[in-house]
């Protein structure tokens, strides 16, 4: 494994067709592999870099991403690989190369060293489309989003898994994502965030994975037991059955995540595992910790946690709870520095930092946000802040844009609503009446009989929730293509589209969004 010291540019890539979507970006004649952000166990065994010091190039599409891989002078030739928009079965192709080996049906990391794909712009989003990582080692994925990928149904991707990394990997930094499904194994999805077959020195921190029946698991089976040193630290685990993770042998540290609505288990340390599990929040759940499943002792170390509204099963020969009172049964020593928010306000800053689209922040230990310093593999040039022409700063929630507010006799729908609010309200042009979803999240749409263009929404909150809002997505309403991203109310920007439906997606809040007034503009 390659330490941390300064990379030198290796031959440019060759000319990389733009018919397939990749742009160089820039070209650094030599630049730092200083480990940056990365933190856990991926800064262990001579640290993750990812692609520092190689060839930034912009892709849209996955056979861009395939095709920057098999441009490279090696497979190990460091490059840094810009994502923006969605990538898809429609968009991803086989690139054949001597520096890779790629697949039409997933984004193929597969024999390679040296790569961070991070999502820029507008963002990326893997739709139905996994992350594959086999026999490779010195990899980050950084501010993207994979949804609903299948093993069953059509069409099927990576096992079922968002993220999947088996046989051989090492080094693996996966940072501010969002891993989400859309159900259980019933309904074709599979792992969330899943490691098998001798995976090793892993970090997993400040994102966001939800709506699944698996969270991921750390060895495939009882014999699968050559998986170790891996790192879960501020992520938001959201309504996900069980596995949050399943550890089967190995070390794990599981540190400042906040879990919510786990219905069966959450973290399952089984056949010699052993987890340190410190300072989390578990709020309406079910057996957050323990061994279940099966009669092989899992063992861990917990401190600082805060159990909310959580509910134990009874000990059986193959279910061991470590509640209603839980104590540690071994003892678990961390190899690197790590600085701990108290549990208490762990709730608040994993909302307000994890996920893409977050801005990259991060907890100062202090349980307030910061922004990052540099980019993440040491560098300004893969900050997706730079460029980010779609996800402007809001304005100021009272600001209105000039001209006619579209959104007035149009008609409008969404995803719930709670008791007393509308859809309607939200283009009635009265800020005493307002939208709310039943939860913290959900949808509120625009809607004409015709398509209409516009380039600007202007969300305006409700007196007494401003600031509620905290991470959004703009979507076309016909195609469901995204077209901005971003955090807090306002005037919102975009590139003007014609469409008959424009919906304003909330995926995170502090408290119950009001959304008052949805204005649309030309």
């Amino acid at each position: 494994m390659r330490r941390a010291v300064a990379w030198r540019l290796l031959p440019t890539l060759a000319a990389v067709a733009v018919g397939v979507g990749v742009v160089v970006v820039q070209a650094m004649p030599e630049a730092s592999a200083a480990t940056g952000g990365v933190t856990g166990y991926a800064t262990q065994n001579g640290g993750t870099t990812g692609g520092a010091g190689g060839q930034t190039v912009r892709a849209t599409t996955g056979t861009a991403i395939h095709q920057a891989l098999c441009s490279r002078a090696s497979s190990s030739t460091p490059i840094i690989i810009q994502v923006e928009g969605t990538i898809n079965h429609g968009n991803t192709t086989k690139v054949s190369g001597s520096s890779c080996n790629t697949a039409e049906d997933k984004i193929e990391l597969k024999e390679i060293s040296n790569v961070t794909i991070i999502g820029v712009g507008s963002g990326a989003v893997f739709d139905q489309l996994g992350i594959h990582i086999r026999d490779s080692s010195n990899i980050i994925i950084q501010n993207v989003t994979v949804r609903n990928v299948k093993k069953s149904g059509s069409p099927t991707s990576n096992g079922g898994d968002a993220i999947g990394m088996e046989s051989t990997v090492r080094n693996v930094w996966v940072d501010h994502a969002t891993l989400e499904a859309s159900g259980g194994e019933d309904q074709g999805f599979d792992g969330l965030f899943d490691m098998k077959d001798d995976t090793q020195y892993v970090t997993l921190s400040y994102s966001i994975l939800r709506n699944s029946g698996r969270g991921g698991l750390i060895g495939s089976s009882e014999s699968d037991l050559g998986n170790s040193f891996i790192t879960f630290h501020h992520n938001s685990y959201q309504n996900i059955d069980s596995r949050t993770p399943l550890l089967r042998g190995g070390t794990a540290h599981i540190y400042n995540n906040y879990y919510v609505g786990l219905t069966k288990s959450g973290i399952n340390s089984r056949a010699g595992g052993k987890a340190r599990v410190d300072n989390n929040y578990f709020k309406n759940s079910a057996d957050v910790l323990g061994t279940f499943y099966t009669d092989a002792a899992g063992y861990w170390q917990v401190n600082g946690n805060i159990f909310d509204n959580v509910t134990w099963s009874a000990k059986a020969s193959d279910n061991n709870p470590a509640g209603p009172n839980p104590t540690s049964n071994t003892s678990v020593s961390i190899p690197y520095s790590f600085a701990l928010d108290p549990a208490s306000c762990v709730p608040d800053v994993v909302t307000r930092t994890a996920g893409a689209n977050t801005g990259l922040q991060v907890s100062n230990g202090s349980c307030t946000p910061t922004s990052p310093t540099g980019g993440p593999t040491g560098g300004p040039s893969s900050s997706p802040s730079s460029p980010r022409p779609s996800s402007p700063a809001p304005s100021s929630p009272t600001a209105t844009p000039g001209g006619t507010n579209l959104s007035i006799g149009a008609g409008s729908d969404g995803s719930s609503k709670a008791s007393g609010t509308s859809y309607g309200d939200v283009r009635d042009g009265d800020m005493s009446t307002y939208w709310s979803p039943s939860g913290t999240t959900g949808s509120i749409s625009i809607k004409w009989g015709s398509a209409t263009a516009i380039s600007r929404i202007n969300i305006r909150e409700a007196s007494g929730a401003t600031g509620n809002i905290r991470n959004w997505r703009v979507l076309n309403g016909d195609t469901g293509a995204v077209l901005a991203t971003g955090t807090g109310a306002g005037v919102i920007s975009f590139a003007r589209t014609s469409m008959n439906k424009v919906t304003f997606e909330i995926t995170s809040a502090t408290a119950a969004p009001r959304v008052a007034e949805f204005e649309t503009y030309a």
